[in-house]
Parts: structure tokens; C-alpha cells; sequence
């Protein structure tokens, strides 16, 4: 018994004083970053700044989902030495039934930490790769902006990419979707939209769809309020990492990050230059937010 409170103080102590040192040593340097300047988004920018804050958190949801069934029972010996030979058969079988329950559920919670962290990663690896591969747009006139933040919208959200050029403005929704056993008859590499819904390997649903309509129509009344004119904007989901066909063309365009490119120079001149600046202007303006 004594041993094992030992332990649990040894490690509630050795954590708190590397906190603590740690803590003190930054302060007393007082040291200021070197860069004043704010940096523009990158890709998957509201992503990366959630799995650094798992990352920096990761080691304190570790001990903690392993300290707690050992204080359960730590604390619940020290009652139980207290009662008489009698009941301590029975306590220490309760005990045993409580903590395989907070075993259960300090692993399960710590499981659900780590998945969403996976997840954040998996979104934020494909908005990545979406920016790198619109990206060849540039050369060819085009302003691209990623995880623009609409901090206005209830709640707030973030367009994962919006390019900018002569044949008008385009709001990319990313949606990084893992692969999976697929039915029989399907390919377990493709995504079908027949006009109405996505069609998977295991099943159908419209997830993105709405999302990226909405999103769009936001981006193209906000732009309206500053601009003084409407500018439309063209809603596109894309899966990196599928082979997606679009069996019908709707007002949401849903395609692989490769044909984005094309889809956007089909498209006639929409914008002069004047346009594609003063549109370009207010984007920097609300996507130079990243500080050191």
C-alpha cells in the first residue's frame, strides 16, 4: 500500500516540477519571436494548429487515462484497510468491478483523443495534397487562398481553398475520405455523383455536398458586401485520393483534385484584371493571420 502511494506522489511530483521549471525558464529569458510579420494561410492551416494542440496535450491525456484507475485504487485500498475482515472480501471485489469500469473508460476516452487526432491528420494531409496540386494554377495567372476563415458565420468555419482568376472564383471544399472493403460490382477506388448523391464502394450519402454550397454562398455574399457587386462563386468538392466521376454536372462540381485544373480553364473570362485584384486584396487581407 505505502509503496504504491509512493509511486503515485513520485510521478504527480516529478511532473509538476518539470512544469514547473520549464515554465520558469521561459519566462526569465523574456525572449521575443524574431518575426513580427504575419504569414499568409497554408493549407489545412485550422488543422495543423489542432493537431499541434493535441501533440502538446498528448502526453498529459496519457498519464492522466493511466494515473486515474491507479488513484482509484490506491485511495480505495486505504478505505478498505480501514474495515473489518468481514466486509473486506466484498469491498475489495467492488473495488476490483470499479476500477476494471474506469480501466474501461479512461482507455475508451483515450482512444477517442487518439482517433480524432488521426483524423485531423488524415484532413489535414488531403488538404495538402489538393493545395499542392492546384497549385500549377498559378503559372497560368490564377490567386489561390487557402483555409480561408469565415469568422462572421454562426459557426465559424473555414473554406479549404478558393482560387482567384479571369475565369471567375472557385470555393474548394476537401473531403479525405478513407478506402474500404466495397460491395459487390463496386470498385473500391471510385467515387460516382450521379447528380443528386455521392455513390461509394459501400454505400451512398451527401456528405460535402451541402457544405460546399453553403460555404460558397457565403464566400459570394461576403465578397458582394465589400465589393459592391455580386461575384459568383463556384462551389467544387473534391476527394484526393479517388477516382471520382460525375455522371451528371450540377451546380456543385465534384471531381479529383487533377481535374480541378481543367474544369476552372474550360471556363470562359469572367473577371478583368481590376477584378481579380480587388477580390485577391480582400482574401490576403483575411488570410495573413499566422504568427511565429
Amino acid at each position: 500500500m505505502n509503496s504504491l502511494i509512493y509511486l503515485v506522489g513520485y510521478v504527480v511530483i516529478y511532473l509538476l516540477i518539470v512544469v514547473g521549471i520549464w515554465k520558469w525558464r521561459v519566462s526569465r529569458r523574456q525572449e521575443r519571436p524574431p518575426v513580427q510579420e504575419k504569414l499568409i494561410r497554408a493549407p489545412g492551416e485550422t488543422l495543423r494548429q489542432k493537431l499541434e494542440n493535441y501533440d502538446d496535450t498528448l502526453l498529459l491525456h496519457l498519464v492522466a487515462a493511466a494515473l486515474a484507475p491507479l488513484l482509484l485504487m490506491v485511495f480505495g485500498l486505504m478505505g478498505i484497510s480501514k474495515l473489518s475482515d468481514t466486509y473486506q472480501g466484498w469491498a475489495i471485489a467492488g473495488l476490483l468491478l470499479i476500477i476494471a469500469v474506469a480501466l474501461y473508460f479512461s482507455a475508451r476516452w483515450l482512444m477517442i483523443i487518439l482517433e480524432k487526432r488521426r483524423n485531423h491528420y488524415l484532413g489535414y494531409f488531403g488538404e495538402r495534397v489538393v493545395g499542392e496540386t492546384i497549385d500549377d494554377l498559378r503559372s497560368k495567372g490564377f490567386r489561390i487562398f487557402h483555409d480561408v476563415p469565415a469568422l462572421e458565420a454562426s459557426p465559424v468555419f473555414n473554406i479549404d481553398h478558393v482560387i482567384v482568376g479571369s475565369t471567375g472564383v472557385y470555393a474548394i471544399e476537401t473531403k479525405t475520405r478513407r478506402k474500404g472493403k466495397a460491395r459487390p460490382g463496386y470498385p473500391e477506388h471510385k467515387v460516382i455523383f450521379d447528380g443528386q448523391q455521392l455513390v461509394y464502394p459501400w454505400g451512398e450519402d451527401f456528405h460535402g455536398l451541402n457544405q460546399a454550397r453553403d460555404r460558397a454562398l457565403w464566400l459570394e455574399e461576403w465578397l458582394a458586401q465589400l465589393l459592391g457587386r455580386r461575384v459568383q462563386v463556384q462551389p467544387i468538392l473534391t476527394f484526393p485520393g479517388w477516382w471520382v466521376e460525375e455522371h451528371a454536372v450540377g451546380p456543385i462540381r465534384v471531381t479529383s483534385p487533377k481535374q480541378i485544373a481543367p474544369i476552372i480553364l474550360r471556363n470562359g473570362a469572367l473577371l478583368t484584371e481590376e477584378q481579380i485584384d480587388l477580390v485577391s486584396k480582400q482574401l490576403e487581407a483575411r488570410c495573413r493571420d499566422v504568427q511565429f
